[in-house]
């Protein structure tokens, strides 16, 4: 007798699940623009207001702080009125706090911006605590980690959208409030269509839930979730890190300009990345997640490596290698960890999405490095630390339980 449980990428029970897996999927590139454009904020902050890297840093801190905030809180509002709440409020919040870059420009004040920054992380924050999980619901479960994936896609031509835009216009002399205008009234029309949109529950089979015979262990307190955990912790540390000091990096070690710099982070780091998440997605449903993960990790690190012992093509060419494999870390380790979350999937996915927070503190520190140091390849072993836990934690997957 077939398993009931088991279907397509998109479908469960006998039911397809297409039309929501598109229409939440289109969330992803909204907070991809959002994440790419602070890689352009952080310098155009330096230079507008003649502050250090460790200060600027505080673009990160204010959106990725909301995460860590805003997760706990956002996960019971989903489960008490469902992910369609969470995706509404995730949209105004979003709006609310791009529309502030107006005010905020007449104003001039950088903590203003940083307070703007807070609002968007914010609203970020329910997005994705609804959108993640939701996706890997949308199917067979034994596909959630392709699903997730191919959801992430999207994602990915929202980094690159973001800093090829944020530099056109940051960089040549037109006002801060013009790209972050057009966003605020983008996602607030994005809200209303969702306000008119159904969003079908969906039940959540996991292949690690235990069957109706056994008895549920109902904890998060084990190896496995525990150890996603901290290594979605790292990663966000690491791709944040990475991407907040890839314009002053190329402003050092290539001498190019802060516009150039934008657009070569635009194609061809943010473009490998988007790349790399549409073969992932065909990737995953052909080999094992872990081993792809660990194989993604591996390289990383070395070529994080590179960036710090090298400099000229050498160090650029293994900035683009990291970007590349940066791409399948974060849905793969989302959806690897889910798995062990013993049915608590509201309550994981909060967690999970708190993790974010490290894209708070690797920016800070890095800026630390380079301010006291003088010398910003130096500041990239955070990262390669980062890397080398996800590997460890790959190894720690791929052993038989």
């Amino acid at each position: 007798m077939k398993d009931p449980t088991k279907g397509g990428l998109f479908r469960l029970e006998g039911k397809s699940y297409l039309k929501p897996f598109l229409l939440i999927s289109s969330l992803f590139f909204l907070w991809g623009f959002a994440h790419s454009i602070l890689e352009v904020l952080n310098p155009h902050f330096q230079e507008a207001f003649q502050i250090s890297k460790t200060k600027a840093a505080f673009v990160q801190v204010a959106v990725y702080g909301g995460y860590f905030l805003m997760a706990l809180p956002v996960g019971f509002i989903i489960k008490r009125w469902g992910y369609r709440t969470g995706v509404l409020l995730g949209l105004m919040l979003y709006g609310l706090g791009a529309l502030l870059f107006i005010p905020g420009a007449r104003i001039g004040s950088f903590w203003f911006f940083v307070f703007s920054l807070f609002v968007i992380g914010c609203g970020l924050t329910c997005l994705e605590t609804s959108a993640n999980p939701y996706t890997t619901r949308l199917g067979d479960p034994a596909k959630a980690e392709a699903r997730i994936n191919l959801s992430q896609s999207l994602n990915g031509v929202g980094w690159i959208v973001g800093p090829w835009v944020g530099g056109m216009l940051l960089f040549t002399g037109r006002s801060i409030a013009v790209p972050y205008a057009i966003v605020g009234v983008v996602v607030l029309l994005v809200a209303l269509l969702f306000s008119r949109a159904k969003l079908p529950q969906v039940p959540f089979v996991s292949p690690s839930q235990p069957q109706p015979d056994e008895k549920p262990k109902g904890t998060l307190l084990n190896r496995g979730f525990l150890l996603g955990l901290a290594s979605l912790l790292l990663y966000v540390a690491a791709q944040t890190g990475v991407n907040s000091f890839f314009i002053n990096y190329m402003k050092e070690a290539a001498s190019l300009s802060s516009e150039q710099a934008s657009r070569w982070l635009a194609f061809g780091g943010m473009g490998l990345f988007a790349v790399g998440r549409m073969a992932g997605s065909g990737v995953m449903s052909r080999l094992k997640p872990s081993l792809v993960l660990l194989s993604a990790a591996l390289l990383a690190a070395l070529a994080t490596l590179s960036v710090v012992l090298w400099s000229g093509m050498g160090s650029v060419v293994g900035f683009f290698v990291v970007y590349a494999s940066e791409s399948i870390m974060f849905p793969t380790i989302f959806a690897l960890a889910l798995r062990h979350s013993e049915g608590q999937t509201e309550l994981a996915s909060s967690l999970l999405v708190m993790t974010i927070v490290g894209g708070a503190i690797a920016p800070l520190l890095m800026g630390m490095i380079a301010d006291r140091t003088g010398s910003t390849p130096l500041a990239f072993l955070v990262p390669l630390f980062c890397y080398a836990f996800i590997a460890a934690y790959c190894l720690s997957e791929l052993k038989p339980r």
